[in-house]
This record gives C-alpha cells, structure tokens and sequence, in this order.
C-alpha cells in the first residue's frame, strides 16, 4: 500500500536534521520543486493571489479558490505538499471543513493562523489578531476534524501576535496550541535570532518551523546549519519562486520590447520546456495505447481513416 501523504511528512519530520522547503504557487513550480530533489513543499496565498488574480494577499482569494488551486498542485507532484489555511476562512467550525476539504484534496499538512478577517499577509502592516480562546479553539478544531475524518494529517499552529500584540503573547498561544496537539509551531515575523531561539525552547517536544520571507522580511534568513542549532525542523522560502519569476519576466519583456528574443543563458531550450512539463513521459505512455489506425485525412471534405492492417 502507498504511503500517504501525511504519513510521508510525518517522516520528513521524524528524520534528523532541519528540512527546507520551497513555496510553490500552481502545478509547474510544484513540479519544479520536486524535479530539484526537496522532499517536500508549501503552497504560498501570497504568491497563489498574485498568480491565480493578479492580487495582493489581504483575503480577497477565496476558499474555494485556494482549494482548487492546491488540488492541482497536489495532482503534479509526488512529494507531500502542506497548505496555506490563513485563518482557517472564518470560526471554528470553518476551521473544521478547510481542514477535512485540505484532507480530501490530499494535502500532507496544513498550518492555520489566528488572524481576523479579513486577514493581512505576513510580515505586512495592519495585522490583527482573535482573541486567545478563540485562537485555541479553532486548533483544537482543526485537531477534531483530524481525529473525525479518521486522517494523520499535519497540524501547524501559526501565530500572528507577535506583531498584532507582543513577542510574549506569541509564546503564551504557541504554548497552549501545542498543548491543545498542534504537531508543529510557528510564530510569524520573529525579529532577531534570540526570539527564533526563545521560540524553539517552549514546548520542546513539539517541533517547531520558521517562515523566512526573502527579500526584506522581518526574520533573519539563517542558513540551515544555524537553523538546526537554533532547533527548527522546518523552514519555508515563501517568495523565492514567485520573485524570481516576476524578474525573470520583467527582463524577458524588456528584451522583447527592445526587438530581441531573451539569451540563451537566460531560458531553457525548447526540449527541456517539454521535458519539465511532461511531453515526453506521455509520449511514452500514449505508446502503450497506440493502434493500427494512426491518422485522419480529408478526402474531398470528408474524413477517411487510414488503417494500415491486414484484413484476415
């Protein structure tokens, strides 16, 4: 029997040393991800909102957008993949249905957030956050629905306050989250390494993940070796795909608009496009289902069917 998904993270988790793992945005940057050897990787609402609507993340992407998006994410790759809930789109019981829709959809993981609504995007101004009781409860909701849909997948507990409120509020709830069975931890904007480092002492047992937004976020971008010293588990690169892209397409037109083509440094040839893509491995698996009859031509308008078999 095929391991799940979930079962798969839980490995990944198991396993020593701190895992990084890029955030995609659709299917081909998922499929890039795990073309470059990471065994795992998160889904981005920042990046998944200015792809799919051309948006900022402030909450204007829907569920059922996101939703959709990550089944198709899920559908192109092998690795486990871990889903943005935001703020889990409302109360408790919401909570409860994005957890068992992310189940369906089979997601490895999913980290949930306390933000109102509408929620703000991370490291950015004006966020704001539920009150205590509320930010437990929809963990321990989003636990129930585990235990209810019969699944294992991943529960990663995300706080907002240290921003909205303070460094310490942000400890008190990772603390009660993980004691309400979150699987793992994550305060969002840490401002210096001494707070990632405080961070990773509270609940020992319960591992811990980092959000290092590139590019002018708030959190150092400790390299792995100190991230594993400091004691994260996990660490997502939130931006990197979605950034590179944007300057990557930003120089493509400014060359065409100059008359020219991009280098050839600069963009895969076209064999390589359809090999990532995937051409090539459905050429071979469409030779498994070839016939006799191999193309249509038009004679006088009308289709005929060339067959090249014998009659017996």
């Amino acid at each position: 029997m095929a391991e799940s998904p979930a079962k798969a993270l839980r490995r990944i988790l198991d396993s020593p040393g701190v895992h990084l793992g890029p955030s995609c945005f659709n299917a081909l940057s998922a499929k890039l991800v795990e073309r470059a050897g990471f065994d795992y990787c998160f889904t981005s609402g920042f990046s998944i909102s200015a792809a799919r609507l051309g948006l900022p993340d402030v909450g204007l992407i829907s569920y059922g957008e996101m939703l959709d998006q990550g089944r198709q994410i899920i559908q192109a790759v092998s690795i486990p993949v871990i889903a943005d809930g935001d703020n889990g789109y409302g109360n408790a019981m919401n909570v409860k249905r994005t957890v068992r829709d992310a189940i369906r959809a089979g997601y490895a993981g999913i980290f949930l957030e306390d933000q109102v609504s509408p929620k703000a995007c991370g490291h950015t101004r004006g966020r704001k956050v539920v009150p205590r009781d509320e930010a437990v409860m929809r963990i321990k909701a989003a636990i129930d629905a585990r235990k209810e849909s019969g699944s294992d997948i991943v529960i990663i507990a995300r706080t907002d306050s240290r921003q909205a409120v303070s460094f310490d509020e942000s400890l008190w709830r990772s603390q009660a989250f993980a004691d309400v069975g979150a699987d793992v931890l994550l305060i969002d904007a840490l401002a210096s390494r001494e707070e990632m480092k405080a961070f990773c002492e509270i609940a020992p047992s319960v591992r811990k993940m980092a959000n290092l937004l590139e590019g002018g976020g708030k959190t150092p971008i400790l390299n792995p070796t100190e991230l594993e010293e400091v004691g994260f588990k996990i660490a997502a690169y939130p931006l990197s795909l979605m950034a590179v892209s944007i300057r990557a397409m930003q120089n493509a037109l400014t060359t065409i608009k100059g008359g020219q083509i991009p280098s050839h440094e600069s963009i895969p040839t076209f064999e390589e496009i359809k090999e990532i893509v995937g051409f090539n491995s459905y050429y071979e698996e469409e030779k498994r289902y070839a016939t006799n009859t191999d193309h249509v031509s038009l004679q006088n308008g009308i289709p005929t069917f060339m067959c090249f078999s014998k009659v017996p």
